[in-house]
């Protein structure tokens, strides 16, 4: 089912197509209207690029009122689980490049080829393909973030998610800056000041944050020494472990090893 809604004084008008009672698709620019939204929806808004605007995809909790051209996809929050979609209320909003062939299925959807009957069929269905290659492409980690200015292009941030693919993969390596530059294919001033810029910490930090994770998790999964799991996860002497264990946990490694036994 399909429909055209009056849109907010010059605003346009939005189009949209009732997939199931959990799932809306909008089409155009203006207010929502009213068009048949599940309860308590989580929307996800693709921008398809112009002058000026890069092509986007962002996740949301609330009914934005679109100011220019895009799609939106508002899904109940149950089916949104059912899926493997994301935790609902995280980073409402945080935005992610919009990749090639997830826009070519948006065009379809906003410019389709068949008429009459057929025409909202395979609205339908682009629907459908749109909200699971996202879903698909969200948990495969492909999706590339948006820097917090906008500074980074596709490539750069596509190399970026690669250096933090390195660490969460080779944690255990030695690794070093130069290293992950060369593997990255950046130099160590853009691995740097992009990697802080995309994720919000120094390569340092995520390193730390991923070995720390690891050795939390020894230590109550395991009955390896203390030292041993410190050692194992990076550190070289066991004064070093405790410190950095203690920052991040507020306890020492055996305290959280009994702690976790009690509980």
């Amino acid at each position: 089912m399909g429909q055209k809604l009056p849109g907010a004084g010059a605003a346009g008008t939005i189009e949209w197509i009732e997939v199931s009672p959990e799932m809306t698709t909008l089409i155009g620019r203006g207010a929502f209207g009213s068009a048949p939204l599940p309860a308590d929806p989580v929307v996800l808004s693709y921008e398809l690029g112009g002058p000026g605007v890069r092509p986007a995809v962002r996740i949301g909790g609330e009914r934005p009122r679109p100011d220019s051209d895009s799609i939106f996809l508002v899904v109940a929050e149950d089916a949104w689980r059912r899926l493997g979609g994301a935790e609902p209320g995280l980073g409402d909003g945080f935005g992610h490049h919009l990749p090639s062939d997830l826009r070519a299925i948006a065009l379809a959807l906003r410019d389709p080829a068949p008429t009459g009957e057929s025409r909202n069929v395979y609205r339908l269905a682009k629907s459908i393909e749109l909200l699971c290659e996202t879903v698909r492409l969200l948990r495969e980690g492909a999706l590339a973030p948006l820097a917090a200015e906008g500074g980074l292009s596709v490539a750069d941030t596509g190399r970026l998610m690669a250096a933090r693919r390195i660490i969460d993969e080779r944690w255990q390596e030695k690794l070093t800056l130069a290293t992950i530059a060369r593997d990255c294919g950046l130099n160590r001033a853009k691995l740097t000041g992009g990697f802080r810029d995309l994720f919000g910490c120094t390569i340092a930090e995520a390193l730390a944050e991923r070995r720390l994770a690891q050795a939390s998790r020894m230590l109550l999964t395991t009955d390896q020494p203390v030292s041993s799991i410190g050692y194992a996860n990076g550190y070289l002497n066991n004064a070093s472990f405790a410190r950095a264990f203690g920052r991040r946990f507020g306890v020492t490694p055996s305290g959280f090893r009994q702690y976790g036994a009690a509980a």
